[in-house]
């Protein structure tokens, strides 16, 4: 955490600290002042869901907890003693961690590997070392302090030489404030009510079964450019923005054309110069279907200080990794529309980039009479309801503590209020028609092909698989000794007959706790990475056959040595295939993603299934491999789709590679039950909502289920 936007697996304190106080008394140093801290959060999520706050503590706490742990065993200069006393110290600290998240399981998320830090859980870390009686490493600045330095903030900007020459030969570029209309008083009936929360608990209480989409249009008379083949749902969108709306939660599921519907519907509006914020990975992709869909409007592409961009541009794409390096020109270039992608990018409101969108899109609300606003995501709930919070601010539906003016005068018209039974459900359809636009691939099936899921059992018969069987073993057995143990310490005096399966899940959550808090032993983390490695080759033998049999596959794999295996495989073979990774440049991307599509002897693409999964084309194939899970459906199905998607005029399967007698096949049946929150919050299902940290609990669950009956 020393550095912005650092992962918790880099943010380890191994060295010896300065300025360290004498740890033999039992109420200084750190430990007692995590011990405080984890009491706070377990007492809030005793009381019910843990808040905000409460959640930036618990991992920060988790992350102190296991860099101490680090730290004592590393220390030459304590006894042993002294160093046992202080690791079970930290034990108990843990203990209460995982007993909280247990209680709280959606806490689970902030332990993974890949959870990111944000700016809020940097500068509580740094509170807490200093209250600790520790200076913070010199590294670590204190983000309210970072903000303050401007000399270093301002050195960090940049201004392209093409976007001065654009300003020089506009004098009148930047909008005049008068122009943008005036803010509506907020009605009195509602003011005092804290309206907020009772929205987002809308979508969830009051689906009733219905799908959250606006009434839209009929389709117009709008021809697309040249071969392009406008369809029926694409045309929908475009005609309400021709018909005056403006801003748009486009919501549809991936493969569904989102690109082009926002593209032509900023020409609808005409709404240039347009921002375009993207992921790095699509950016150039964005440039080329503005050249299709949009080709009388030229698109340019920010690179690293942008000194390659045309400033005279109608549209502008930007990534989200050096969108701070540029947001002081683009919040005075006069932009008449924003569109962001993969939306559900911005919903941490404490990162950086979040910052940065709202900050622009304020701007471009505060200055332009409405503007087109458009946030698009086939995937818009990640983890809970929240999520929606930060897209609908961009969308200027809401500020940080208030509905907007246009959505307060939907409610007001209601004639209700929170207490009132009908409230949920007007409350709901108020959101839904300031722009909420969700089309599933059901709904539109004439469009686009079906799809399947296949999946192939396979055996690992060999050396490999049989220590990956008893690694498994071994940590059922770690399961069912916690098991007992608990039992056996139990004070409540319940007694339940047979398997207690509540004390299952809580022994569950305590596993995977502690799985992201210590690094001995196994676990089911790197039993399933195992359990990928030891299928790459099966996977690409099995790639090789469907190539050679029906042509073009796409390969996605979770990790780099499995795409490695396969890639060998392949070589050995014969085979031609692509390389799509997140460590290529855009130009060296695009050049394998093009040589896969044009070229007829390029057989396979080997993809990463995290640097691949959104915003590619690769429908001239109708075979997908997957040769490693994921924990959640939603991953799995951005991968299918890239290749599921309007122009594909072939069924798609998708052959799901899955280890036979392993972990392997409970995880896929756990991630075949769940349905996402999206499924509940705009779908109208009442479906079990599923997160990766559900799916890990469940898989542990099974895994120790299964063990206790067979030991019965």
């Amino acid at each position: 955490m020393a550095r912005r936007g650092q992962r918790q697996s880099g943010a380890t304190r191994t060295a010896p600290r300065s300025r360290r106080r004498d740890r033999d008394r039992d109420n200084e140093g750190i430990i007692p002042v995590l011990a405080r801290a984890v009491r706070e959060v377990e007492a809030e999520a005793q009381r019910g869901p843990v808040t905000r706050p409460g959640r930036t503590k618990f991992q920060v706490v988790a992350l102190l907890v296991r860099e101490e742990r680090a730290r004592v065993k590393a220390d030459g200069s304590s006894t042993e003693a002294q160093r046992n006393g202080q690791l079970s110290r930290l034990d108990g600290v843990a203990t209460i961690l995982a007993k909280t998240a247990a209680r709280d399981t959606s806490l689970l998320v902030l332990l993974a590997e890949d959870a990111l830090v944000s700016d809020a859980a940097r500068s509580l870390r740094r509170q807490l070392l200093i209250e600790a009686g520790e200076e913070p490493p010199p590294d670590e600045v204190d983000p309210v302090e970072a903000a303050a330095a401007t000399p270093a903030t301002t050195q960090r900007r940049v201004v392209p030489q093409s976007v001065i020459s654009r300003q020089l030969a506009n004098p009148f570029l930047t909008p005049d404030f008068a122009s943008a209309e005036p803010r509506a008083a907020h009605p009195r009936r509602l003011a005092t009510w804290e309206l907020i929360g009772p929205l987002l608990t809308s979508f969830e209480r009051a689906a009733s079964g219905a799908s959250a989409c606006m009434d839209l249009p009929e389709p117009g008379s709008l021809r697309a450019p040249g071969d392009l083949e406008l369809m029926p749902h694409q045309g929908k969108l475009v005609s309400a923005v021709t018909a005056g709306h403006r801003t748009f939660l486009l919501a549809d599921e991936p493969g569904l054309g989102k690109t082009a519907q926002a593209l032509l519907a900023a020409q609808a509006a005409n709404a240039y110069p347009l921002l375009v914020v993207v992921p790095n990975v699509v950016k150039t992709n964005w440039a080329r279907e503005a050249d299709l869909w949009t080709p009388n409007h030229a698109a340019t592409v920010i690179h690293g200080d942008g000194d390659t961009i045309d400033g005279f541009a109608d549209i502008v794409v930007v990534n989200y990794e050096v969108l701070d390096r540029h947001v002081g020109w683009l919040g005075n270039l006069g932009f008449r529309g924003m569109v962001v992608d993969e939306a559900h990018f911005i919903k941490n409101k404490a990162s950086q980039r979040s910052q940065h969108v709202l900050q622009l899109s304020e701007r471009i609300r505060a200055r332009t009479p409405r503007p087109l606003l458009m946030a698009l995501t086939g995937t818009p709930l990640i983890n809970d309801i929240e999520d929606f919070r930060a897209i609908w601010q961009f969308l200027g539906w809401i500020d940080e503590t208030k509905p907007g003016p246009d959505l307060m005068h939907r409610l007001e018209e209601t004639g209700l209020t929170p207490i009132d039974p009908g409230f949920y459900a007007a409350a709901r359809t108020c959101v839904i028609d300031l722009g909420i636009v969700r089309r599933r691939k059901v709904d539109v099936a004439a469009d686009i092909p079906a799809r399947r899921i296949a999946d192939l059992p396979v055996e690992l018969d060999d050396a490999v698989g049989r220590s990956i069987r008893d690694a498994e073993r071994e940590l059922a057995r770690r399961l069912v000794s916690r098991y007992q143990s608990a039992l056996e310490t139990r004070t409540s005096g319940v007694v339940v007959e047979g398997i207690d399966h509540d004390l299952v899940r809580r022994v569950a959550g305590w596993e995977l706790a502690d799985t992201t808090t210590t690094k001995t032993g196994e676990n089911v983390f790197s039993m399933v990475r195992r359990i990928g490695q030891a299928k790459a080759g099966l996977a690409a033998d099995y790639a090789a056959q469907l190539a050679r049999s029906v042509g073009k596959v796409v390969f996605f794999a979770k990790h780099v040595d499995v795409m490695d295996v396969a890639e060998e495989t392949f070589a050995k073979r014969g085979i031609r295939y692509s390389s799509i990774r997140g460590n290529q440049t855009s130009k060296t991307r695009q050049q394998n993603i093009d040589a896969f599509v044009n070229d007829p002897d390029v057989s396979i693409a080997v993809c990463s299934l995290t640097a691949a999964g959104v915003g590619l084309n690769l429908q001239v194939a109708s075979n997908v491999v997957l040769a490693e899970l994921s924990w959640t459906n939603a991953e799995q199905t951005q991968a299918i789709d890239r290749v599921h998607r309007i122009g594909q005029g072939d069924p798609v399967t998708a052959w799901r590679i899955i280890a036979a007698q392993t972990i392997d096949t409970k995880i896929a049946e756990l991630i075949d039950s769940k349905a996402g929150l999206a499924a509940r919050a705009l779908d109208g299902s009442d479906d079990e909502v599923s997160l990766a940290a559900d799916v890990q609990v469940e898989a542990l669950v099974a895994l120790l289920t299964e063990a206790l009956s067979a030991s019965v």
